[in-house]
């Protein structure tokens, strides 16, 4: 039987979920698709897949082996594409998933030039905040957010595409009717949106300076999971939002929200990365997507700097406007 073919069985059953969807990807039987994956166990001596009635999965030993199958037959595939050209030209299917709020707002337009570059790559992208398995569930890269600089999983190659900043802030419209904070106590006399996992926590609101740091827990009448439903919360006035520059960076310069306590603060990092697996080569559609959108949102004049954000507060209407006394505003604790 031959290994090659059984390896391109085997990479269709894992991403297909079942020998039924493989072997019609394959025109073959399913029988035929289970023999070529008994084949590839024999030869390895190892067990690749766990089979029940009702689905497969892979083992720990088809799994290691499932991403040096995928990664060898997709150089071969670029090999025989690269016969007779100077270059490996994209195409393909190339399998994004994407921060929801980050996605909508940047990445599609740069997919949009994208593939008006590449036209021979198809781009599916996914979007959600979910942390998913690149491997697992089949994906080219991904594009996450990162507050401590640094990934999980050490098995992934990151590079940073943007650079985002965490800022406290709050419409106009809400300051006039509550005050606005002077001081980190001041937030639990206020409404602090709260952003939480389905059925998880609201996180605290880190504050203060590396030598003398301040963690505040929010407390609210709104909570959400979705940071686009915070971001509208806060954009409509129902509350103090903590959101990263990268979601309101645009209400931020039309005024529609103004950063808040930034002298009692430190400037706090939200690094934006593209997440693919570790891999010797990367095939054309992946390495020419990240370096299009490295070059497209790598500059500071893309993202505000801390500095602007700074001057965005000096500069807010409400600057000048006395804030009400700590007592006066809405106390939701």
């Amino acid at each position: 039987m031959d290994t090659l073919v059984s390896m391109k069985v085997f990479r269709h059953v894992v991403e297909a979920g079942s020998f039924i969807a493989a072997s019609e990807r394959m025109n073959v039987s399913p029988a035929m698709a289970s023999k070529h994956v008994m084949h590839l166990e024999t030869h390895l001596g190892a067990r690749l897949l766990n089979r029940t009635t009702r689905k497969i999965s892979l083992t720990e030993a088809g799994r290691g082996y499932y991403e040096r199958c995928a990664q060898a037959l997709a150089e071969l595939d670029e090999a025989e594409q690269a016969v007779g050209e100077a270059t490996v030209v994209p195409k393909g299917t190339l399998r994004i998933n994407s921060l929801s709020t980050f996605g909508l707002r940047y990445l599609m337009p740069a997919i949009s030039d994208y593939t008006a570059l590449h036209p021979h790559v198809t781009v599916e992208i996914t979007m959600t905040d979910r942390i998913v398995d690149l491997v697992e569930e089949g994906y080219d890269l991904a594009i996450r957010a990162s507050p401590n600089s640094r990934l999980r999983s050490s098995s992934l190659i990151a590079r940073q595409i943007a650079r985002a900043y965490f800022v406290i802030c709050a419409s106009p419209n809400y300051l006039r009717q509550h005050g606005t904070p002077q001081h980190p106590d001041d937030l639990r006399h206020h409404n602090c949106l709260r952003l939480a996992p389905a059925g998880g926590h609201s996180r605290d609101w880190p504050l203060g300076s590396t030598d003398a740091p301040i963690s505040v827990m929010p407390t609210g009448n709104i909570i959400v999971n979705d940071i686009e439903a915070l971001r509208v919360a806060t954009v409509c006035g129902a509350g103090i939002g903590y959101l990263g520059t990268d979601v309101v960076r645009d209400e931020l310069e039309s005024g529609q929200l103004v950063p808040l306590l930034l002298d009692r603060m430190t400037a706090r990092e939200l690094p934006v990365y593209a997440v693919y697996p570790s891999r010797r080569h990367l095939s054309a559609k992946v390495r020419s997507f990240v370096d299009f959108i490295v070059e497209r949102f790598s500059h500071d004049s893309f993202w505000p700097t801390w500095e602007h954000v700074c001057e965005l507060a000096r500069n807010a209407p409400h600057a000048a406007a006395a804030p009400k006394k700590r007592g006066a505003a809405r106390d939701v604790a």
